[in-house]
């Protein structure tokens, strides 16, 4: 779809009703719905963190998103594909600052050069026991995107014809940080297998698109 026309219908959602959990559940192995709907009580509090859903058009007019390809590092979410975020900071005055000062570390997108659409329904990441609060953006910057060096590993542009085709929609066994041989929904987007979280995430998104666009 074109950048556009794509800006243009996107205002339809901001006052819309969330799919919410329901939507995630679509893209959550059956071992994480039901840790989720077991809650977790006897957890220490969540760590906050936000996470920003970047829309932005390509050097010829088409919608893309953007997403991450995180670096190995000793943590349950190494080299797995991800939103440009983070986690929360003292000096953040909310959990949208949080998503933008963290969007720009990442991937060098100015605040100023985005419009926040709305923001999205929370998950929760038992592994690591951070709270996410996700939002949607629009990038109106004309800098090209610039990964962080110590903690981005590569920048996935996705157009958001392949994150709307029913055929990148899969299932495949993974060994995770917390089970072995489980099987995963998850999108194939540009080769990479995006699972659990920011899969999640991005059900509810899709719903979203697929009521309104």
């Amino acid at each position: 779809m074109e950048y556009e026309n794509f800006s243009q219908q996107l205002v339809k959602i901001k006052n819309l009703p969330l799919p919410g959990v329901s939507s995630h559940y679509k893209m959550a192995p059956e071992i994480r719905i039901n840790e989720l709907k077991a809650g977790f009580s006897s957890r220490k509090p969540p760590r906050k963190a936000g996470v920003m859903a970047l829309f932005y058009p390509d050097t010829i007019g088409i919608t893309h998103l953007l997403l991450i390809l995180r670096k190995s590092y000793p943590g349950v979410h190494s080299d797995q594909v991800g939103f440009p975020g983070g986690k929360a900071e003292q000096a953040d005055r909310d959990i949208l600052d949080t998503a933008l000062r963290e969007t720009h570390e990442e991937v060098g997108a100015h605040p100023d050069h985005v419009e926040v659409i709305r923001s999205l329904t929370k998950v929760f990441i038992p592994p690591s026991n951070f709270e996410v609060q996700p939002f949607m953006g629009l990038y109106k910057g004309n800098n090209p995107f610039v990964p962080q060096e110590s903690e981005v590993e590569a920048l996935l542009e996705v157009s958001l014809s392949d994150f709307m085709d029913e055929r990148n929609l899969i299932t495949q066994n993974l060994t995770t940080s917390y089970a072995s041989n489980i099987e995963v929904p998850a999108f194939n987007l540009n080769g990479h297998t995006v699972w659990g979280a920011t899969a999640m995430m991005l059900s509810e998104i899709k719903e979203i698109f697929n009521s309104t666009l």
